[in-house]
Protein backbone atom coordinates (compact mmCIF):
# COMPACT_ATOMS: atom_id res chain seq x y z
CA UNK A 1 0.00 0.00 0.00
CA UNK A 2 0.91 3.34 -1.04
CA UNK A 3 1.05 6.15 1.71
CA UNK A 4 0.09 9.49 0.52
CA UNK A 5 2.72 11.65 2.23
CA UNK A 6 1.08 14.31 4.86
CA UNK A 7 3.17 17.58 2.46
CA UNK A 8 1.28 15.90 -1.14
CA UNK A 9 -2.62 16.33 0.78
CA UNK A 10 -1.98 19.27 1.80
CA UNK A 11 -0.69 20.07 -2.17
CA UNK A 12 -3.93 18.33 -2.95
CA UNK A 13 -6.36 20.73 -0.69
CA UNK A 14 -4.56 23.74 -2.22
CA UNK A 15 -5.25 22.60 -5.72
CA UNK A 16 -8.96 21.27 -4.46
CA UNK A 17 -9.97 24.80 -2.93
CA UNK A 18 -8.98 26.83 -6.37
CA UNK A 19 -10.45 24.57 -8.65
CA UNK A 20 -13.65 24.64 -6.69
CA UNK A 21 -13.14 28.62 -6.81
CA UNK A 22 -12.35 28.89 -10.77
CA UNK A 23 -14.67 26.32 -12.10
CA UNK A 24 -17.14 25.45 -9.60
CA UNK A 25 -20.17 24.12 -12.55
CA UNK A 26 -17.28 21.59 -13.41
CA UNK A 27 -16.27 20.25 -10.54
CA UNK A 28 -17.43 16.41 -10.00
CA UNK A 29 -16.29 13.41 -8.29
CA UNK A 30 -14.22 12.63 -11.82
CA UNK A 31 -13.22 16.12 -11.69
CA UNK A 32 -11.84 15.59 -8.33
CA UNK A 33 -10.65 12.50 -8.36
CA UNK A 34 -8.05 13.20 -11.36
CA UNK A 35 -7.25 16.39 -9.27
CA UNK A 36 -6.12 14.29 -6.51
CA UNK A 37 -3.45 11.79 -8.53
CA UNK A 38 -2.24 15.47 -10.63
CA UNK A 39 -1.37 16.67 -6.91
CA UNK A 40 0.19 13.81 -5.79
CA UNK A 41 2.14 11.93 -8.49
CA UNK A 42 3.25 15.44 -10.76
CA UNK A 43 3.21 17.63 -8.01
CA UNK A 44 1.36 20.18 -10.21
CA UNK A 45 0.00 22.96 -9.14
CA UNK A 46 -2.97 24.90 -10.48
CA UNK A 47 -2.14 28.15 -8.53
CA UNK A 48 1.00 28.07 -10.62
CA UNK A 49 -0.55 28.07 -13.77
CA UNK A 50 0.72 24.11 -14.14
CA UNK A 51 -3.62 22.95 -15.31
CA UNK A 52 -6.50 24.20 -16.67
CA UNK A 53 -10.34 22.44 -16.37
CA UNK A 54 -11.72 23.21 -19.72
CA UNK A 55 -15.38 21.69 -20.74
CA UNK A 56 -14.92 18.52 -17.96
CA UNK A 57 -11.22 17.35 -18.60
CA UNK A 58 -7.88 18.30 -17.16
CA UNK A 59 -5.05 20.10 -19.46
CA UNK A 60 -1.50 20.45 -18.62
CA UNK A 61 0.45 23.77 -19.60
CA UNK A 62 3.62 24.60 -21.02
CA UNK A 63 4.43 26.29 -17.81
CA UNK A 64 3.41 22.85 -15.81
CA UNK A 65 5.68 20.49 -18.30
CA UNK A 66 8.45 22.86 -17.70
CA UNK A 67 8.10 22.20 -14.25
CA UNK A 68 8.46 18.57 -14.51
CA UNK A 69 10.89 18.54 -16.24
CA UNK A 70 13.11 21.24 -14.23
CA UNK A 71 11.90 18.86 -11.19
CA UNK A 72 13.13 16.01 -13.15
CA UNK A 73 16.61 17.18 -14.12
CA UNK A 74 16.25 17.75 -17.74
CA UNK A 75 19.26 18.42 -19.44
CA UNK A 76 17.97 20.38 -22.36
CA UNK A 77 15.17 21.07 -24.94
CA UNK A 78 16.16 21.78 -28.72
CA UNK A 79 13.39 23.62 -31.15
CA UNK A 80 14.27 23.61 -34.97
CA UNK A 81 12.32 25.38 -37.52
CA UNK A 82 11.14 23.20 -40.36
CA UNK A 83 11.09 25.61 -43.21
CA UNK A 84 10.49 22.79 -45.75
CA UNK A 85 6.64 22.31 -44.27
CA UNK A 86 6.17 26.08 -43.35
CA UNK A 87 4.70 28.56 -45.38
CA UNK A 88 4.95 32.22 -44.18
CA UNK A 89 2.72 33.61 -46.80
CA UNK A 90 0.02 32.08 -45.15
CA UNK A 91 1.35 32.57 -41.78
CA UNK A 92 1.94 28.49 -40.93
CA UNK A 93 4.62 26.77 -39.23
CA UNK A 94 6.05 24.02 -38.18
CA UNK A 95 8.57 23.20 -35.80
CA UNK A 96 10.17 20.07 -34.55
CA UNK A 97 11.43 20.01 -30.61
CA UNK A 98 13.80 17.47 -29.08
CA UNK A 99 13.61 16.78 -25.26
CA UNK A 100 16.97 15.55 -23.69
CA UNK A 101 15.98 13.89 -20.39
CA UNK A 102 20.11 13.01 -19.68
CA UNK A 103 23.14 14.29 -21.18
CA UNK A 104 24.12 11.99 -24.14
CA UNK A 105 20.81 10.58 -23.68
CA UNK A 106 18.73 9.88 -27.18
CA UNK A 107 16.15 12.52 -27.31
CA UNK A 108 12.09 12.58 -27.25
CA UNK A 109 10.94 14.22 -30.80
CA UNK A 110 7.79 16.11 -30.82
CA UNK A 111 6.04 18.34 -33.65
CA UNK A 112 3.89 21.37 -33.61
CA UNK A 113 2.55 23.00 -35.97
CA UNK A 114 -0.08 26.23 -36.34
CA UNK A 115 -1.43 28.94 -38.99
CA UNK A 116 -4.70 30.93 -38.42
CA UNK A 117 -6.89 28.45 -38.56
CA UNK A 118 -5.79 26.64 -35.92
CA UNK A 119 -4.74 28.94 -33.25
CA UNK A 120 -6.87 31.55 -30.82
CA UNK A 121 -8.04 34.65 -32.15
CA UNK A 122 -6.30 36.59 -28.79
CA UNK A 123 -2.50 35.14 -30.32
CA UNK A 124 -3.54 35.61 -33.76
CA UNK A 125 -0.04 36.80 -35.70
CA UNK A 126 1.88 34.39 -33.01
CA UNK A 127 1.64 31.83 -34.97
CA UNK A 128 5.24 31.08 -35.24
CA UNK A 129 5.52 31.62 -31.46
CA UNK A 130 2.09 29.14 -31.16
CA UNK A 131 3.86 26.04 -33.16
CA UNK A 132 7.01 25.99 -31.26
CA UNK A 133 5.38 26.26 -27.79
CA UNK A 134 3.31 23.06 -29.18
CA UNK A 135 6.31 21.20 -30.46
CA UNK A 136 8.26 21.14 -26.91
CA UNK A 137 4.82 20.62 -25.00
CA UNK A 138 4.72 17.35 -27.40
CA UNK A 139 8.31 16.22 -26.80
CA UNK A 140 8.15 16.95 -22.94
CA UNK A 141 4.76 14.98 -22.73
CA UNK A 142 6.70 12.09 -24.34
CA UNK A 143 9.68 12.25 -22.44
CA UNK A 144 7.84 12.21 -19.55
CA UNK A 145 5.13 10.44 -20.01
CA UNK A 146 2.04 12.65 -19.50
CA UNK A 147 -0.97 11.76 -21.18
CA UNK A 148 -2.58 14.71 -20.38
CA UNK A 149 -3.08 16.82 -23.54
CA UNK A 150 -1.48 20.51 -23.23
CA UNK A 151 -3.95 23.69 -23.18
CA UNK A 152 -1.17 25.21 -25.91
CA UNK A 153 -1.76 22.17 -28.23
CA UNK A 154 -5.70 22.51 -28.46
CA UNK A 155 -5.49 26.51 -29.27
CA UNK A 156 -6.72 27.62 -25.95
CA UNK A 157 -5.29 30.31 -24.38
CA UNK A 158 -5.50 29.93 -20.63
CA UNK A 159 -7.34 32.35 -18.51
CA UNK A 160 -5.88 34.41 -15.95
CA UNK A 161 -5.55 31.97 -12.79
CA UNK A 162 -7.37 34.61 -10.72
CA UNK A 163 -11.58 33.91 -10.30
CA UNK A 164 -13.14 34.46 -13.74
CA UNK A 165 -14.13 37.83 -14.41
CA UNK A 166 -18.07 37.78 -14.62
CA UNK A 167 -19.93 39.71 -17.25
CA UNK A 168 -23.35 41.14 -17.05
CA UNK A 169 -25.98 40.40 -20.45
CA UNK A 170 -26.08 43.09 -22.81
CA UNK A 171 -28.81 43.94 -24.75
CA UNK A 172 -28.41 44.35 -28.56
CA UNK A 173 -29.62 47.74 -28.38
CA UNK A 174 -26.90 50.53 -29.12
CA UNK A 175 -23.67 49.45 -30.01
CA UNK A 176 -24.14 46.42 -28.87
CA UNK A 177 -22.92 43.89 -27.28
CA UNK A 178 -22.46 41.36 -24.36
CA UNK A 179 -20.60 39.49 -27.04
CA UNK A 180 -17.64 41.95 -27.36
CA UNK A 181 -16.89 42.51 -23.58
CA UNK A 182 -17.02 38.62 -23.61
CA UNK A 183 -15.60 37.90 -26.27
CA UNK A 184 -12.27 36.31 -25.75
CA UNK A 185 -13.93 33.24 -23.67
CA UNK A 186 -16.79 32.23 -26.07
CA UNK A 187 -14.80 32.73 -28.91
CA UNK A 188 -11.82 30.42 -27.33
CA UNK A 189 -14.94 27.76 -27.21
CA UNK A 190 -16.05 28.31 -30.81
CA UNK A 191 -12.94 28.16 -31.70
CA UNK A 192 -12.54 24.81 -29.94
CA UNK A 193 -15.53 23.53 -31.75
CA UNK A 194 -13.90 24.17 -35.25
CA UNK A 195 -11.13 22.43 -34.45
CA UNK A 196 -12.26 19.55 -32.75
CA UNK A 197 -14.52 18.95 -35.68
CA UNK A 198 -12.37 19.86 -38.38
CA UNK A 199 -15.27 22.73 -39.74
CA UNK A 200 -14.84 25.59 -42.04
CA UNK A 201 -14.27 28.73 -39.90
CA UNK A 202 -15.80 31.17 -42.27
CA UNK A 203 -19.10 29.05 -43.09
CA UNK A 204 -19.42 28.80 -39.38
CA UNK A 205 -19.35 32.38 -38.40
CA UNK A 206 -21.72 32.94 -40.98
CA UNK A 207 -24.02 30.13 -39.65
CA UNK A 208 -23.52 31.53 -36.25
CA UNK A 209 -24.78 35.55 -37.86
CA UNK A 210 -27.99 33.52 -39.08
CA UNK A 211 -28.83 31.69 -36.06
CA UNK A 212 -27.94 35.19 -34.13
CA UNK A 213 -30.25 37.37 -36.77
CA UNK A 214 -27.55 39.39 -37.08
CA UNK A 215 -25.29 40.87 -39.87
CA UNK A 216 -21.56 39.84 -38.43
CA UNK A 217 -21.30 37.48 -35.36
CA UNK A 218 -19.68 40.51 -33.49
CA UNK A 219 -23.61 42.33 -33.60
CA UNK A 220 -24.87 39.20 -31.12
CA UNK A 221 -25.27 39.53 -28.14
CA UNK A 222 -23.57 37.21 -25.09
CA UNK A 223 -27.14 34.82 -24.62
CA UNK A 224 -27.07 34.46 -28.64
CA UNK A 225 -23.99 33.56 -29.50
CA UNK A 226 -23.87 31.03 -26.13
CA UNK A 227 -27.30 29.60 -27.65
CA UNK A 228 -25.12 29.16 -31.24
CA UNK A 229 -22.00 27.79 -29.43
CA UNK A 230 -24.55 25.02 -27.79
CA UNK A 231 -25.91 23.97 -30.37
CA UNK A 232 -23.38 23.99 -33.16
CA UNK A 233 -21.87 21.39 -30.28
CA UNK A 234 -25.01 19.27 -29.88
CA UNK A 235 -25.29 19.14 -33.72
CA UNK A 236 -21.30 18.09 -33.85
CA UNK A 237 -21.47 15.27 -31.81
CA UNK A 238 -25.32 14.20 -33.07
CA UNK A 239 -24.65 14.22 -36.86
CA UNK A 240 -21.65 15.62 -38.62
CA UNK A 241 -22.38 15.43 -42.11
CA UNK A 242 -25.72 16.82 -41.90
CA UNK A 243 -24.11 19.95 -39.62
CA UNK A 244 -21.58 20.16 -42.65
CA UNK A 245 -24.29 19.96 -45.12
CA UNK A 246 -25.97 23.00 -43.78
CA UNK A 247 -22.60 24.89 -43.36
CA UNK A 248 -22.32 24.70 -47.11
CA UNK A 249 -25.61 26.42 -47.86
CA UNK A 250 -23.71 29.27 -46.69
CA UNK A 251 -20.99 29.02 -49.36
CA UNK A 252 -20.99 32.06 -51.55
CA UNK A 253 -21.37 31.70 -55.56
CA UNK A 254 -18.50 33.01 -56.87
CA UNK A 255 -18.88 35.69 -59.53
CA UNK A 256 -19.02 34.55 -63.03
CA UNK A 257 -17.40 37.48 -65.35
CA UNK A 258 -18.98 37.07 -69.09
Amino acid sequence: MVRIKPRDCEHFRRNLYLAKKLWPQQMRSQQVNGLRTLSETCRLSIGSGHLQLLEGRWYITNSGLLDIAERAGCSGITATLQKSLSDPAIHRWVFRAVVYKRRRSHGFVGYGDADPSNVSPLVRGAEMRVAETRAVNRALRKAYGIGLCSVEELGYVAPALSAPRSFEPHSNAGNGNGFRRSEPRLRDRLCLLIRQHNLDPTLVKAYAADFCGTAVLKDAGRGLVESFIAHLAQAAKEDRDALVCKLNSYIQPKEVRP
